[in-house]
């Protein structure tokens, strides 16, 4: 039994630290706000991030230092947005043989660098220590202990497998891989995908349309994944296709959600005004279509996204573009 500190009780991370507490492993959970922490204390509840979850009796806390103490993982669910900037402030408190699980699912948009070489840059050690985390994981399913899985991703085996034993419970499958460059865009990338399935869905098209968007979508993912570094072999496993499909096609995705509503007329500074949570491929979409032209990877669906998020371009002037392309093989190199 270890003990392991979640930094970040947004819905995601609160999920997660009563996945480690199910486990065994001793955790404590990390909010910065003293009322969300006296809430999961007191009535074993986080309604601002995580509505109708009862949590077991793992500890909260608004003290990074307290929660870091003694611990073996470390857990960052911080979005990226603000992951520099909290590294700053506690990250030197980290343990430096500490196994560190990052849940970042974004890009930084001015470095465009991913959640992991972030996390690096800002505490050092050994890289591979620094287990990337992903796969098809909508918090209020896990909370609910509906059947799941994911990928806990790094070159060392033994960091891996720490974070697979701390999260692997009977209604959460953690499965390891070595490809974290994989791991990681698909976690990135898909958000970018929803986004384009929300507006479609919000324009009214039909599921026609919405699986061609996840499967040319996935096809974006894995050029730029394996232009980047990643193994194709990856994107068609639980990083890759399975949270594709979840978070383009549910309900409960944020992405999908702020593309659902832009598709449906409102404008992005009312959605994002009236959530509490961050939709990370907003932000995020810019530095992935940057990072794609950077490799000459061609990516039609994320162009189109940004130019809808951050161009002021009509919807259905970037589908009739998107449609109107020119004819081509679906794969290259076949007979």
């Amino acid at each position: 039994m270890g003990t392991t500190a979640v930094m970040g009780a947004g819905s995601w991370g609160t999920a997660f630290a009563m996945m480690v507490h199910d486990s065994g492993d001793e955790v404590v959970l990390w909010a910065r706000e003293d009322a969300v922490a006296r809430e999961i204390n007191e009535q074993r509840s986080n309604e601002a991030y995580l509505p109708g979850a009862r949590l077991p009796a793992f500890r909260a806390t608004s003290d990074p230092a307290g929660a870091l103490a003694g611990a073996d993982i470390v857990v960052l669910a911080i979005p990226s947005v603000g992951l520099e900037e909290q590294l700053g402030i506690w990250g030197d408190q980290v343990h430096p043989d500490a196994t560190i699980a990052s849940l970042v699912k974004g890009v930084d948009v001015a470095s465009r660098r991913f959640g992991s070489q972030v996390i690096h840059d800002a505490i050092g050690g050994d890289p591979d220590r620094i287990v990337v985390v992903s796969g098809p994981n909508l918090a209020k399913e896990v909370a609910q202990r509906l059947p799941a899985a994911t990928v806990a991703a790094s070159a060392s085996v033994e960091h891996a497998t720490r974070v697979q034993e701390a999260a692997h419970v009977p209604y959460f499958r953690v499965y390891t891989n070595p490809d974290k460059v994989g791991v990681e865009v698909g976690g990135a990338v898909k958000n970018v995908v929803a986004l384009a399935s929300g507006i479609t869905a919000g324009m009214g098209f039909g599921d026609n349309t919405m699986a061609t968007v996840i499967t040319r979508g996935l096809a974006e993912m894995q050029r730029l994944g394996v232009a980047l570094g990643g193994d194709t072999l990856t994107f068609s496993g639980l990083a890759g296709v399975g949270d594709l499909v979840a978070t383009c096609t549910s309900p409960k995705s944020r992405n999908r959600t702020v593309g659902h509503r832009l598709g449906g007329g409102e404008a992005l500074d009312d959605i994002i005004d009236s959530m509490n949570m961050v939709a990370e491929g907003v932000k995020s979409s810019q530095a992935i279509l940057a990072l794609a032209r950077e490799h000459d990877v061609e990516m039609p669906i994320a162009e189109g996204v940004v130019a809808i998020l951050h161009e002021g371009a009509d919807p259905r002037d970037v589908i009739t573009a998107l449609m109107s392309r020119s004819a081509k093989p679906e794969m290259y190199g076949m007979r």
